[in-house]
């Protein structure tokens, strides 16, 4: 949904009740987990944050806290919004003079024990999103050599109005994983102090 001014908590609210019911926009599910699928554009982008149990506690934190939304062009509503599959949000994004509205459902949850510790999700898009596909969001610490990682995989095409515009939508998509790198790396650094 395409909108000329910032939409108010009271739209955002309404768009997401209509969105409850909605279904994914793409098939297969969970590609962010069980790898390629033809006709999809494959983004993977890794960023170290640190070091030790630590730094991989904070990191969690982050991700409950969906801090890696935390970019000033873009906001996600509610969130407050529990990682737990089923979970909708709605993605706020402002670009060229407009904002855009897009509803997401958390398709799972990733909670990986032994030698290499993950937490995170993957988000699909639901019928109201410019895009088509799935994004996941995972923390991992790998024992081993004791380092921390933020990981991001998305499997995307672009729906019918984001074709029209998609080296634009390329470009926000890149802006996006590099600005959610860093804004993971600023939320883990003050709490690795509070840890």
């Amino acid at each position: 949904m395409f909108l000329l001014r910032k939409p108010s908590t009271l739209q955002i609210r309404a768009f997401l009740t209509a969105q409850q019911k909605s279904s994914f926009s793409y098939t297969p599910l969970e590609i962010t987990r069980n790898g390629a699928t033809s006709g999809y554009t494959v983004d993977h982008n890794r960023v170290r944050l640190g070091l030790g149990a630590q730094c991989f506690d904070a990191a969690i934190a982050a991700i409950r806290q969906w801090k890696m939304f935390d970019l000033g062009w873009v906001n996600l509503f509610p969130d407050e919004t529990p990682i737990e599959a089923g979970a909708t949000v709605a993605v706020v994004i402002r670009h060229l003079g407009f904002w855009s509205m897009n509803a997401c459902r958390i398709v799972y949850v990733v909670e990986d024990h032994g030698r290499l510790e993950r937490y995170g999700f993957a988000y699909g898009t639901l019928t109201e999103h410019a895009e088509r596909g799935e994004e996941s969001f995972v923390v991992e610490w790998n024992q081993e050599d004791d380092t921390v990682w933020y990981d991001l995989l998305a499997f995307s095409m672009p729906g019918p109005l984001a074709g029209l515009g998609y080296p634009f939508a390329r470009h926000l998509q890149k802006r996006f994983a590099r600005d959610s790198k860093a804004a993971m790396k600023k939320a883990v650094s003050p709490l690795l102090l509070k840890i």
